[in-house]
């Protein structure tokens, strides 16, 4: 019998505990309306997993990703969700030549034990996971170091609750970013055929993902319109609608802000959850 499992993460505070760290303030609002949203698309509450605050550490976060993965089997449905910072760090190859920037989530503990970089990821991914299991990769974070450079615009809109999903990065780590734009390309449906889950990130490669208050509730515009869609027809949609679906939302948010998402091109047809 087939397995819905899901691992959820919403950081608003990063270290120190309380006051002090680059906290946020609707990462758990969208940790606990994903976890809700999940349940009504089928996922049992005991097949999920969530931390937030300081409980998301590094190594935790790592933890509970094997867990999900780990033991699956052909025809399971897995989800791992992160809402929180994003950011990008300097991938610095033996003999010290730079070969690009790896995209990484933040941790709570990120300023002691480091971030969480796409190689961390993959590489559990890739031990883990069987043939013709369906996962979902979710996040909810900015994507691109270059975005610094529109932090400080962001933060003055006249919405005082608007915030941007960016830990900025060190000088060094942002200056081998800002090289590497020309590289990048933004995009929406993206199909990359070697791909053995299906990646939705909060915005394009070179945008920020924001969070303000949504009806009263600070909330990040991405989740907040991924699972509004998703509530609608409990979780029965291809791929390629709620794509559209979740760009057409994000856009009356008028932060310029486009979701992307990358997966197998036939997979774009199918359910996203089966």
């Amino acid at each position: 019998m087939a397995t819905k499992k899901a691992f959820i993460v919403g950081i608003n505070d990063y270290e120190p505990i309380g006051v002090g760290g680059p906290d946020l303030s609707g990462c758990v609002n969208d940790a606990r309306d994903m976890a809700n949203t999940l349940i009504q698309c089928g996922f049992a509450p005991a097949n999920m997993r969530i931390l937030t605050n300081q409980n998301a550490t590094r190594s935790k976060i790592l933890l509970y990703l094997v867990w999900l993965i780990k033991g699956c089997k052909a025809g399971d449905s897995l989800v791992f969700y992160y809402s929180g910072h994003g950011t990008q760090v300097a991938n610095v190859s033996a003999d010290v030549e730079i070969d690009g920037v790896d995209e990484a989530l933040v941790p709570h503990d990120y300023n002691t034990n480091g971030f969480i970089t796409d190689d961390n990821i993959k590489s559990v991914i890739d031990t883990y996971l069987k043939p013709k299991v369906n996962l979902e990769v979710i996040f909810d974070c900015c994507h691109s170091g270059t975005g610094t450079r529109a932090f400080g615009q962001a933060m003055s809109n006249n919405d005082s609750t608007l915030k941007v999903r960016m830990l900025e990065p060190n000088f060094e780590d942002e200056f081998y970013a800002a090289n590497a734009v020309a590289n990048n390309r933004t995009r929406v449906l993206v199909p990359v055929a070697s791909l053995n889950h299906t990646l939705w990130a909060a915005c394009a490669d070179r945008q920020l993902s924001y969070e303000s208050s949504v009806s009263g509730v600070v909330r990040g515009h991405f989740t907040v319109s991924m699972c509004k869609a998703l509530r609608a027809c409990n979780g029965v949609i291809t791929r390629q609608k709620l794509d559209v679906i979740i760009k057409n939302a994000l856009a009356t948010f008028g932060n310029n802000q486009t979701n992307q998402t990358e997966g197998r091109p036939a997979e774009f047809s199918q359910n996203i959850f089966l």
